[in-house]
């Protein structure tokens, strides 16, 4: 059989599903649909020419031609798997074309220790390959995540009020109102400043991801010694008891292709007085090369869809944005 999607097989299909695909991540939940991300909106980092790290082009793609309820039999995307995901660590699925896998792969439901449920509702498989419910990328296969389907991520959105020496919050003079400052770290990978976060675990719960990966990523918790985690673990108990969460459901990010795709929790937790976050010393770790306080604002240039994060989290606080 030729290639996914130059199959006249693959095509038929996609006709014929037209209208059960126009139905792909509606799944009604009105909290969730006022969040960052709305089921309607067009990813476009998921579409960058070049793929990340390294010199895979993306087949181009308009925006009207982005969803799958639109025809597009000129649409001939290639195949991209990271040789890091295809030489099979353990935190990668094996390979859907392999005639004899390790055991077949469960979509849509908890696969043993494994969640492969979207946010996005129930996504459809073609040829047993899921197809990322946003639409078309320009590429197919896994790129760089591990997981065909949904690959699940925490975002931990830790906050603060900005203050002055005495300690009063400042206001910003145009909109007049209090500015917040969120954890900010720098990624190695590509340099751009993030919310620090990862992936989920197999089994693990994203409550214990959040803290986790702030710990590695903005406190370098990975240097520590074994006392010293335990202290720091310990105190995280407290201060991420209490979170709001932002947003769950599809990312738009660069690592995406039509059969792998990103979704996270975003949750924020604030120091609203200034005695706890406010005073953790801050350095760099595991994927990120250096966590500072970053004031919130429209000018913000943030990797995949966190820039949106943080504007959500601002209009939850009355923040300036």
């Amino acid at each position: 059989m030729g290639h996914l999607y130059r199959s006249w097989k693959y095509y038929c299909i996609m006709r014929l599903r037209s209208g059960k695909l126009a139905r792909l991540g509606t799944t009604h939940n009105p909290i969730r649909t006022k969040r960052t991300m709305s089921r309607s909106m067009t990813h476009y980092k998921a579409r960058s020419d070049i793929y990340p790290n390294s010199d895979k082009k993306r087949f181009k793609i308009p925006d009207s031609k982005v969803s799958w309820k639109v025809d597009y039999p000129d649409y001939k995307p290639d195949e991209f798997t990271a040789p890091v995901v295809k030489k099979g660590p353990i935190w990668a699925d094996p390979d859907i074309s392999d005639k004899n896998p390790r055991k077949p792969i469960k979509f849509n439901q908890k696969d043993g220790l494994v969640n492969r449920i979207s946010f996005e509702g129930s996504y459809e498989l073609v040829d047993n390959k899921p197809i990322n419910p946003r639409g078309r990328t320009g590429l197919t296969g896994r790129g760089l995540l591990g997981k065909w389907g949904p690959n699940h991520a925490a975002d931990p959105i830790v906050t603060r009020w900005r203050r002055d020496k005495n300690g009063d919050v400042l206001k910003d003079e145009n909109t007049g109102r209090p500015i917040l400052q969120f954890v900010a770290v720098l990624r190695k990978d590509n340099g751009e400043w993030a919310i620090p976060g990862g992936m989920v675990d197999a089994g693990e719960k994203v409550s214990l991801t959040l803290k986790r990966e702030f710990g590695e990523e903005a406190l370098n918790s990975l240097k520590y010694s074994e006392k010293d985690k335990k202290a720091l673990e310990k105190s995280f108990s407290n201060l991420f008891s209490k979170g709001h969460e932002i947003y769950s459901g599809y990312v738009d990010d660069p690592r995406n292709t039509d059969n792998a795709w990103m979704e996270t929790t975003a949750v924020n937790f604030h120091d609203k007085d200034g005695t706890s976050f406010a005073k953790m010393p801050l350095e760099g770790g595991d994927d990120a090369r250096s966590a500072r306080w970053m004031d919130v604002s429209s000018s913000l240039k943030l990797y995949a869809s966190h820039s949106s994060f943080l504007k959500s989290t601002a209009e939850y606080h009355k923040a300036h944005w």
